[in-house]
C-alpha cells in the first residue's frame, strides 16, 4: 500500500486482511487484488474493471460470470518461479539420496546405512546426473527448474499444450496428448501445469502404470491434476516409487488420508512459493500492470479467458 500510495496519491487503497467486509467494498471498487473472488461476491463487484490473481493459478476464477463479463484478469506467473524451482530442486536431491528415509531412522536412533543400501534395486539412493526429469507444465517455474536439473546433470524433458517449450532448455518436448509417449522414460515426474478442465485428474491409474517402478511424482502444481486415490493404490502397491506432493486434492490434508502414513510419500504444506521476498515480488508485478494499465497498454500476465490460463 505504501508503495502504491506514493506513486498514485489520488487513488483510494484499501487493503483487507480478511475477506469478512469484502462485500461492503466491492460496489466501488475498480481493481480487485487477491486470490479469489467467488460467483456470489462477484455480483457486487457492478464497476469492477481488472482483477489480478495474486496465485499463479487461476481456476479459482474461472466460472461463466466472470468469463463473459468483460472483466481483466492477470495473474502472479513468475513471482514463485525462484522459490518454487529451488523447491524442486530441493525435493530431487531428497528423493534421489533418500533424505526422508534417514530422517525417520534419525527418529529412531537407527544408523541405516545397510538398509539403504540393501534396498530393491529401484528404491536404493541415486545419483541424479544422467537422470531424466519431465515437467509436465513448462511455464516459468518449469524453465526456472529445469535450468537447475541440468546444471545437476539430468536430462530435461518438457510435456505442453503445444508442443513448444521456447529457450532450449528441455532436450525434447512433447505435446500434451504425447503424454503417455514421455512418461515411460521418466526418472522423475514433475506436475508444474495450470488447473484446467483438461489437466484435471491427469495423472491416474494409467498413467501411473506408464511409469517406472522406480520412477517418482513430484506435484508442485494443483492437487485437482492427480487422481488420488489411484495414486494412493500405485504407492501402496509400490508400482512407482515414490511421491513428493507439495499439493493436494484437499487442503489442510485430512488426518484420516492413507497419504500421511505412507513411508513412500513426503508432503510439505503448500509452501513450494514461500519466499521472504514473495510480496516484494508481487509488488513490482503490480505496479509494473498498474503503469501499463494507467496508460492503456497490454497487461503483463493477461489470462485468456477462453482457456482458462
Amino acid at each position: 500500500m505504501k508503495r502504491i500510495g506514493e506513486r498514485w496519491p489520488r487513488m483510494r487503497v484499501v487493503h483487507l486482511p480478511t475477506y469478512d467486509n469484502l462485500t461492503e467494498e466491492l460496489p466501488d471498487t475498480d481493481i480487485f487484488v487477491g486470490f479469489s473472488l467467488r460467483p456470489q461476491q462477484f455480483a457486487f463487484a457492478r464497476k469492477l474493471k481488472w482483477i489480478h490473481a495474486t496465485a499463479a493459478a487461476v481456476a479459482q476464477l474461472m466460472y461463466p460470470g466472470l468469463r463473459t463479463s468483460g472483466v481483466e484478469v492477470t495473474n502472479a506467473s513468475g513471482v514463485h518461479s525462484v522459490p518454487m524451482a529451488e523447491h524442486i530442486a530441493g525435493v530431487l536431491l531428497a528423493l534421489a539420496r533418500r533424505f526422508p528415509d534417514c530422517v525417520r531412522y534419525q527418529e529412531k536412533s537407527r544408523w541405516c546405512q545397510r538398509e539403504l543400501w540393501e534396498a530393491p534395486a529401484e528404491l536404493r539412493p541415486r545419483e541424479l546426473r544422467g537422470q531424466t526429469a519431465l515437467f509436465v507444465g513448462f511455464g516459468g517455474v518449469g524453465h526456472e527448474a529445469g535450468k537447475m536439473a541440468r546444471a545437476m546433470g539430468m536430462r530435461v524433458w518438457a510435456v505442453t499444450h503445444s508442443g513448444r517449450a521456447g529457450e532450449q532448455i528441455a532436450e525434447r518436448v512433447f505435446r500434451a496428448t504425447a503424454l503417455h509417449e514421455a512418461l515411460p522414460h521418466a526418472d522423475f515426474v514433475i506436475l508444474a501445469a495450470p488447473e484446467t478442465p483438461e489437466t484435471t485428474k491427469m495423472m491416474g491409474a494409467r498413467e501411473f502404470s506408464l511409469m517406472k517402478p522406480s520412477a517418482y511424482l513430484i506435484n508442485v502444481a494443483r492437487g485437482a491434476l492427480v487422481d488420488e486415490p489411484e495414486l494412493v493404490r500405485a504407492l501402496e502397491q509400490r508400482r512407482i516409487a515414490g511421491a513428493a506432493l507439495d499439493v493436494t486434492c484437499e487442503e489442510p490434508l485430512p488426518a484420516e488420508s492413507p497419504l500421511w502414513r505412507l513411508e513412500n510419500v513426503l508432503i510439505t504444506p503448500h509452501v513450494s512459493a514461500v519466499s521472504e521476498q514473495l510480496w516484494e515480488r508481487q509488488t513490482d508485478l503490480l505496479l509494473e500492470n498498474l503503469e501499463r494499465w494507467f496508460r492503456g497498454r497490454e497487461l503483463v500476465n493477461r489470462i485468456d479467458l477462453a482457456r482458462g490460463y
